[in-house]
């Protein structure tokens, strides 16, 4: 069983300019086949984590979502700043 928040912060980690300040937190959800995960970074990072137009952030998400896969729950991303 993946520990979801530890594998999209490996993933996250090496994309942000100050690695120290970010944290990727499980949250509950009403659903319990749903996993709610915050990336919380600085503004910069976010905006890098994010992409143009949301590339990066879509391309995070396809990625969790074949993490998830195994478990057969959904995951849910979302960027705050610090």
């Amino acid at each position: 069983m993946a520990e979801l928040d530890k594998v999209l912060f490996d993933l996250v980690k090496p994309m942000v300019d100050d690695p120290e300040s970010l944290e990727v937190r499980e949250m509950p959800s009403a659903n319990e086949r749903e996993v709610v995960l915050h990336v919380y970074a600085k503004n910069d990072d976010i905006a890098r984590l994010i992409g143009r137009k949301g590339s990066m952030a879509s391309a995070l998400r396809q990625v969790m979502s074949v993490a998830s896969h195994a478990e057969d729950r959904k995951v849910t991303i979302k960027f705050e700043q610090i």
